[in-house]
């Protein structure tokens, strides 16, 4: 295995966690209606589970309200029933066409329980990266070890490894900052 080979992996891999970051502080509420608060829900239909994605489009007409469209009319109760069961403490309202979902604002308590949680994401992003690091660093080891590369490409390849680490926290933290900012200010 190459150096531009064990670096790219990571890359991609960095690549992966950032993604993963933005889907999930995406679902967490800011006080402001954003259709990424539903994208995580999962609804009981035709006898299996299915995204909201693939049963309705899902709007914010209003920085109050989310309005879910179903594509298939009899799918809206089964919609309705996931989102009362889900964790987001929305009350869905059915007017037999759509579903409205009018987002309160929310109180400095739960601001800072969602400030909270942007931190723990963050965290846990930031683990995984340092992960990536260290099988990247351990594959550029077992490279060297086997021959496949010299000594010092394996030490060229740690250093950007770190490079690549660092600028990934950055994006992470950024990204959390960002987040932090949109719930406390909103």
């Amino acid at each position: 295995m190459s150096n531009d080979e064990i670096l790219l992996d990571v890359e991609e891999r960095m690549e992966k966690t950032i993604e993963g970051l933005k889907s999930s502080l995406g679902g967490i509420r800011t006080g402001r209606a954003n259709p990424g608060l539903v994208d995580s829900l999962r609804v009981e239909v035709y006898g299996s589970s299915v995204p909201i994605k693939q049963l309705a489009s899902v709007g914010a007409p209003d920085p109050n309200q989310i309005v879910i469209r179903a594509y298939d009319p009899g799918t809206l109760k089964a919609i309705e029933k996931a989102i009362q069961a889900s964790t987001l403490g929305l009350n869905p309202q059915l007017d037999g066409q759509v579903i409205r979902l009018n987002i309160p604002a929310l109180s400095s308590d739960v601001r800072r329980s969602m400030v909270g949680r942007v931190h723990e994401l963050a965290e846990e992003a930031k683990v995984a990266l340092r992960n990536i690091r260290r099988d990247g660093n351990k594959r550029a080891e077992q490279a060297e070890k086997a021959k496949e590369i010299s000594e010092d490409d394996c030490d060229g390849a740690k250093n950007e490894i770190q490079e690549l680490t660092k600028k990934f926290e950055g994006k992470v933290t950024d990204m959390a900052k960002a987040r932090e900012k949109e719930v406390l200010d909103n």
